[in-house]
C-alpha cells in the first residue's frame, strides 16, 4: 500500500523541502570536501618543508647528525604534533616516535594512518597522521609526519555546525514548502470556486485575472476562453432549437396542409404541381437539416492547424468557374483578381465557404450587376474579398446575419434557409481566421482573413 500523501499541496510542500535540503547538503558537502582538501594540502606542504630541511642536514653532516636532531626534536618538541622516525638498512627504527614504521605499500612517498593516543580526549583517543617517506642513500628511511589534530578539530566543528544548520534548513524548508503550498492553493481557489459555480449553472461567470501574466494567470485566461467557447456552443444549440421551432414550423405546416389537401382529393384528381410543391418543401427541409448537421460537425472539429497547405487562389478559381454560368443567366459578370496565397485547411470546407459567399453575392446582386473576387497575401494573412452590387446589409444587422436561420425581412421571399453565413463563419473560425461584413455603398463587401501557411 502506498504511503505517499495524496494531497497535491502536501506533495508540493515536501518537494520544496526536499529540494531545499538536497541543495543545502550538496553545498555543504562541497564546502566540506574543499576545506578538507585545502587543509590536507597545507599539512603536506609543512611536512614536505620539514623533510627537506632534515634531508639537507643528512647530506651535510651525515646520519649521526640527523639522528641527534631527531632525538632532540622528540625529547623536546617544538611542535607536539610532529612525528619522526629513522630506520636502518634492515628496516628497524633506530630513532623515532614509533617503534616501527606504519604499514605501507613499497615505494610509497606519502602515507596516512591513525595512531592511538595515550588518553581519550577531544579526538576520542585517535589521531589522524599524514607522513612523508624519504629513502636515504645508506639504505635507511626517514619518516617526517604531522598529527592533524587542529585540522580534525576544525573539520569536526564544521561538521557539527553543518548538522545544526541542516536542522535549521529543514525547519526553514518545511516552512517555505508550507507557505508555497498555501500560496498555490490560494491562487487555485478562485479557479476551483468558479468551476464549481459554472458546474452549478452560472455559465456567465469567469475567473478573475490579476494581470500578472504568470502561469496561474495564463491558466485562468485559458479557462475563461474555454468557458466562452462552451457558452457560445450552448448558445448556438439554444438558438438553433428556437429557430428550428419557428423557421421550420412554417414549411412543415405548409407541407402538412398540401398533403392533407391531396388526401381529400380523389386519386384520379391529384395534380402533379401539388405533388411537386410537396416534394420541394420536403427537399428544403432535408437541405435545412443537412446544413445544420454540417454546421454542427464543423463547430465540433478541432482547429485546422495541422491540415495540409494549399493555394487558396486555385480553389477560388474553381469556385468562380462553377458560378460563372449561373451569373451569366442573369447577366451578372464575375471579375477576379487572384494572387497566390497558401493556407492550411480542409479543402472541402474552404470550397464550401467560397461557394456560400459567391451564392449570396449572386443571389442579392441585381440583373446585369457585377461581383468582384480578390485574393492577396498580406502581412495579416490571406485576404479574400468578395464585392457585390446588391442592397447590402445595415450595420446593426451585420453580426445578426451570422446566426442560424437569420434572414433579413426584405430577403424573406428569396430562396434560402439562413444558414449560409453561419457555415461561413464556422469554417473561418475553425481555420483560425475572421470574417468581416463591410459597406460597399452600394453593395456588400465580405472580407475573409486566414493565416498563411
Amino acid at each position: 500500500m502506498s504511503i505517499a500523501p495524496r494531497s497535491t499541496s502536501t506533495r508540493l510542500a515536501l518537494a520544496v523541502m526536499a529540494s531545499f535540503l538536497l541543495a543545502f547538503v550538496l553545498l555543504g558537502a562541497g564546502i566540506y570536501l574543499a576545506v578538507s582538501a585545502l587543509l590536507m594540502q597545507d599539512a603536506r606542504e609543512l611536512v614536505r618543508t620539514d623533510s627537506a630541511g632534515l634531508l639537507d642536514l643528512y647530506r651535510e653532516d651525515g646520519r649521526a647528525a640527523l639522528a641527534d636532531e631527531l632525538h632532540r626534536r622528540i625529547d623536546a618538541p617544538e611542535d607536539p604534533d610532529a612525528v619522526y622516525a629513522l630506520t636502518a638498512m634492515d628496516g628497524a627504527v633506530t630513532v623515532g616516535t614509533y617503534p616501527a614504521l606504519p604499514q605501507h605499500r613499497p615505494g610509497a612517498r606519502w602515507i596516512e594512518f591513525t595512531e592511538r593516543a595515550p588518553a581519550r580526549g577531544e579526538d576520542d583517543g585517535h589521531r589522524h597522521v599524514v607522513a612523508h617517506l624519504q629513502a636515504l642513500p645508506d639504505g635507511g628511511t626517514l619518516l617526517t609526519g604531522l598529527r592533524l589534530r587542529s585540522q580534525d578539530r576544525f573539520l569536526g566543528l564544521m561538521l557539527r555546525t553543518a548538522l545544526v544548520a541542516l536542522l535549521v534548513a529543514a525547519t526553514l524548508g518545511a516552512l517555505v514548502g508550507w507557505l508555497t503550498s498555501r500560496w498555490v492553493s490560494r491562487r487555485l481557489r478562485s479557479l476551483d470556486a468558479t468551476a464549481e459555480r459554472v458546474g452549478g449553472g452560472e455559465l456567465g461567470l469567469r475567473v478573475p485575472l490579476d494581470g500578472s501574466d504568470d502561469a496561474f494567470d495564463r491558466l485562468a485566461r485559458r479557462f475563461n476562453g474555454m468557458l466562452d467557447r462552451i457558452e457560445e456552443l450552448l448558445g448556438g444549440v439554444r438558438h438553433a432549437t428556437d429557430h428550428i421551432a419557428h423557421d421550420l414550423r412554417t414549411p412543415l405546416t405548409r407541407l402538412r396542409n398540401r398533403l392533407e389537401d391531396l388526401r381529400r382529393q380523389p386519386a384520379m384528381a391529384v395534380r402533379g404541381d401539388a405533388l411537386d410543391a410537396a416534394v420541394a418543401e420536403t427537399d428544403q427541409l432535408l437541405q435545412s437539416f443537412g446544413a445544420l448537421l454540417r454546421l454542427a460537425r464543423i463547430e465540433a472539429q478541432p482547429a485546422a492547424h495541422d491540415e495540409p497547405a494549399m493555394d487558396l487562389a486555385a480553389l477560388a478559381g474553381d469556385a468562380i468557374e462553377l458560378y460563372t454560368p449561373i451569373g451569366a443567366e442573369r447577366g451578372i459578370v464575375l471579375r477576379s483578381d487572384l494572387n497566390p496565397a497558401h493556407v492550411r485547411g480542409d479543402r472541402d470546407q474552404l470550397f464550401q465557404m467560397l461557394v456560400n459567399l459567391l451564392d449570396n453575392a449572386l443571389k442579392y446582386s441585381p440583373e446585369r450587376g457585377e461581383v468582384a473576387v480578390a485574393l492577396h497575401a498580406t502581412a495579416d494573412g490571406a485576404v479574400l474579398q468578395i464585392d457585390d452590387s446588391g442592397p447590402g446589409i445595415p450595420e446593426e444587422d451585420r453580426e445578426r446575419v451570422f446566426d442560424r436561420f437569420q434572414r433579413l425581412e426584405r430577403h424573406r421571399g428569396s430562396p434560402g434557409i439562413g444558414l449560409g453565413l453561419s457555415l461561413v463563419r464556422a469554417i473561418v473560425h475553425r481555420h483560425g481566421g475572421r470574417v468581416l461584413l463591410l459597406d460597399r455603398a452600394p453593395g456588400l463587401r465580405v472580407r475573409v482573413i486566414l493565416p498563411l501557411a
